[in-house]
């Protein structure tokens, strides 16, 4: 079964003009927000866990988005947060442009099968410019989210 943004997306993991300076301060803010929502977990573990990916290469995919993506032993299933930021920040993106909407992953330890498919699920719909330009022009967090979930390509 192929796995859809409405399988790892909530309402509430949708945030709206995120107020982030810097990739950093993205790392530290997805850090901090998945911490309260995963039990027994800490802000500074996710935020390793985050940073040590980054060091292998940009998770900036290009044309304004970044998916950064980690493993985390308390996670059960794979979940994912949208933000569109409140401003573009550089990223070290493959293309160079500064990102402004991000789509972060956090998956299970074991779950690679799983962790690779919803990656090019991701990629492939982030690549279909009428995707990226409806997410961009959602008004609110609401209507962010069904974007999200209703233009998957």
């Amino acid at each position: 079964m192929a796995i859809s943004i409405g399988d790892i997306l909530t309402p509430e993991r949708t945030l709206f003009d995120a107020p982030v300076s810097s990739k950093k301060k993205l790392l530290e803010y997805l850090a901090g927000f998945v911490a309260d929502l995963t039990p027994d977990s800490s802000a500074d573990d996710i935020y390793e866990r985050l940073l040590g990916r980054e060091r292998l290469g940009s998770t900036g995919i290009g044309e304004g988005i970044a998916i950064p993506h980690c493993r985390l032993p308390q996670c059960q299933h794979p979940f994912g947060v949208l933000l569109r930021l409140s401003e573009a920040i550089d990223y070290d993106a493959v293309d160079r442009r500064p990102v402004d909407l991000v789509f972060a992953l956090f998956v299970p330890e074991e779950a690679n099968d799983e962790h690779l498919q919803v990656l090019a699920m991701l990629a492939r719909n982030f690549t279909e410019p009428d995707y990226r330009e409806a997410l961009r022009n959602a008004p609110d967090a609401g209507r962010l989210y069904q974007r999200a979930l209703h233009t998957e390509a």
